[in-house]
């Protein structure tokens, strides 16, 4: 069965436990909704603050929507800046951690259930 399925951030995504209180990470596309092969997750991440540490055992991209933040190696500690317009991609069971003033759209893909394992 087909279907379309149009997503709002503003009242269709859910909220996610992936960043320190003050930076918010919201699902936009993940499995409880029927997503399968793609996961997308919004992380708007202010000044000071980035997301928890992750490690996928399949590859992640990230899209910068706005700001200069940066994208952290976590197995080399090496810290990558990026900026407005850029991609980020991760290779499998790449450590990293996403650090702001930036806004991100992205996620493993296929979904790691990891991600949403505090889901309800």
């Amino acid at each position: 069965m087909s279907r379309i399925a149009v997503v709002r951030l503003d009242r269709d995504a859910l909220d996610l436990p992936l960043a320190a209180e003050g930076g918010r990470v919201r699902a936009l596309l993940w499995p409880g909704m029927g997503a399968r092969e793609r996961s997308l997750c919004y992380f708007d991440l202010p000044e000071g603050f980035a997301s928890t540490e992750f490690r996928h055992p399949y590859e992640a991209v990230y899209y910068v929507v706005r700001g200069e933040g940066r994208v952290v190696d976590a197995d080399s500690g090496t810290a990558h800046p990026v900026h407005a317009g850029q991609m980020i991609y991760l290779t499998p069971n790449q450590g990293y951690r996403l650090d702001g003033p930036a806004v991100f759209v992205g996620g493993p893909c296929p979904p790691d259930p990891s991600l949403f394992s505090e889901v309800p």
